[in-house]
């Protein structure tokens, strides 16, 4: 057994020994593209999202040295036409990237290393096929394609692991780059591999606007493709989970679901739902990923608008970001979407691709975002936080000068960060100030209500037995005025399909005295 070709499929196999969500469809579509143009293909996803399982999982499949026929008897794949064509056909070369940048961090000369162990590995697989002095890696794996006739199937994981140590400029990420293209863009390449799957955070690093390898297809955390449901898992697939466990749903979608990847329009995050169901609780597991310190140094980027848009993304908002100018280099930020962007490839935004939005998916997250924000010293975003509890609590209670003096405590126009005088502003800041209500609600800003759109929804979660909240916000006009619109418009009347007890919160502020005002109305049906 080598190292790097002929490693059996033990990996997979320690997988399956423990709870297995079935993601094997995977194996079916790199099947459909061995042989053609799109041979080569490059996933990316977040931390902790079940890359390198999959990539156990495709050595353990394609790899010509084992058999592998019985751990995916019972799985998807094994019913697929494409299973028997591919299974254990294939002289298959692994290589764990982030291994490489652990023993030899330091070393300007990795990619030679690389190089190196490669060729060993290799050939000792081949000991008729000698290595000759002036061979690199390709012209050896040339010379063994054409006297066995037979193509390798080429898995890398963690293939970025260089591009996040070594910064842009380098020779070593120059040298690196260059391995890549000699390796998948040469002439010959599509005579040396049947196909090619890299798997990492980051897309493949582009120069100027191209990718450095552009014969690659790519799966992103922002353009996923096909491959959407492969990774993370499905709400349907954590239904099952926690119904085998006897665990609730509910806590584990609010914990760890909210990424929209495709068409699939409910990802949780893989890792932490395992983990949970291990330790028989939902909590942040998030802390561990490794990417914090990143976070908490991109958000504190003095970019226009930036912190306008992590405050209200806290709030339960969306914020619009262009990915497409990302250098996919997290040394490499110029503007505002280059940070968001990478934020979402590391997991700590998700990317509604239909609208070009970006927002905090879920509780976990959230709180990790929440962290890096008390770091970077927003003191009047993380006052109004720590004060949530009580204003959410003072809006159930009907207490109306609480809610008031609470609002304008957040509002205050000497520590907050936003502009002041808009209505806006004020619902930007009553969300952040609503955090702790993400809890037990699901927060909506400008929600189509009845005849328009009410400024703030707070639906409770399923099995929260609360009332929702509806807010109206006016500035120099009365807080009962804001009443009288819902009543008007018949906000309310859509919320009631949905809950049984209703509150109608009007909030007012005068933009001269800085006064605010709250009228609390209970509203059965």
């Amino acid at each position: 057994m080598g190292s790097f070709i002929n490693i059996g499929n033990s990996g997979f196999q320690s997988v399956l020994n423990g709870v297995y969500v079935d993601k094997t469809e995977l194996i079916s579509s790199i099947n459909n593209t061995l042989y053609t143009e799109h041979r080569f293909s490059c996933i990316t996803r977040c931390r902790r999202f079940g890359k390198s399982l999959a990539a156990k999982m495709l050595y353990a499949y394609y790899d010509q040295s084992c058999h592998s026929r019985s751990l995916f008897a019972d799985l998807k794949i094994a019913g697929d036409n494409s299973f028997e064509k591919h299974l254990n056909k294939y002289p298959t070369i692994f290589v764990d990237m982030s291994d490489f940048v652990t023993r030899f961090k330091n070393d300007d000369n990795i990619v030679g290393h690389l190089n190196a162990e490669l060729k060993s590995d290799i050939s000792e697989a081949y000991p008729d096929i000698p290595v000759k002095e002036e061979d690199d890696l390709m012209a050896f794996l040339i010379r063994i394609a054409a006297k066995r006739q037979q193509q390798f199937i080429f898995i890398i994981d963690e293939w970025d692991a260089i591009c996040r140590e070594f910064r842009q400029g380098t020779n070593t990420m120059d040298d690196y780059v260059n391995w890549l293209r000699r390796m998948f863009k040469g002439g010959q390449s599509a005579q040396v591999f049947a196909g090619a799957y890299l798997t990492g955070i980051l897309p493949i690093k582009k120069y100027k606007t191209e990718s450095a390898l552009n014969n690659f297809t790519e799966y992103s955390m922002v353009n996923p493709g096909r491959l959407a449901g492969c990774f993370g898992f499905t709400k349907q697939e954590v239904e099952s989970l926690c119904q085998k466990d006897g665990s609730d749903f509910n806590e584990f979608e609010k914990w760890y679901d909210g990424y929209k990847l495709g068409n699939e329009l409910s990802i949780f995050n893989p890792n932490s739902v395992m983990q949970a169901l291990w330790e028989g609780r939902c909590r942040s597991f998030w802390a561990s990923t490794g990417a914090y310190d990143a976070v908490s140094h991109y958000i504190q980027m003095n970019y226009k608008g930036l912190k306008d848009d992590i405050i209200k993304m806290l709030g339960g908002g969306r914020c619009k970001v262009d990915p497409t100018g990302f250098q996919n280099d997290m040394s490499v930020i110029r503007k505002k979407d280059d940070v968001l962007t990478v934020l979402i490839h590391l997991g700590y935004l998700a990317y509604d691709w239909d609208n070009s939005e970006c927002y905090i998916p879920n509780r976990e997250v959230a709180g990790e975002i929440v962290n890096a924000v008390e770091d970077s010293h927003w003191d009047v975003v993380t006052e109004a936080i720590i004060q949530s509890e009580q204003l959410l609590q003072a809006i159930i209670d009907g207490d109306e000068d609480a809610v008031a003096k609470g609002v304008e405590a957040a509002h205050d126009e000497n520590t907050s960060i936003l502009s002041y005088n808009n209505e806006n502003s004020l619902a930007c800041v009553l969300s952040i100030a609503l955090y702790y209500a993400k809890n037990d609600y699901i927060i909506h800003r400008e929600l189509p209500t009845g005849k328009g759109f009410a400024d703030l929804v707070l639906m409770p979660r399923k099995n929260v037995d609360k009332p929702a909240i509806l807010l109206e916000l006016k500035s120099n006009q009365s807080a009962v005025s804001a009443i009288d619109q819902i009543h008007r418009k018949e906000y309310q009347g859509k919320i009631t399909q949905f809950a049984d007890k209703v509150l109608l919160v009007g909030i007012s502020y005068d933009s001269k005295t800085k006064k605010h005002e709250c009228v609390i109305e209970k509203w059965h049906q």
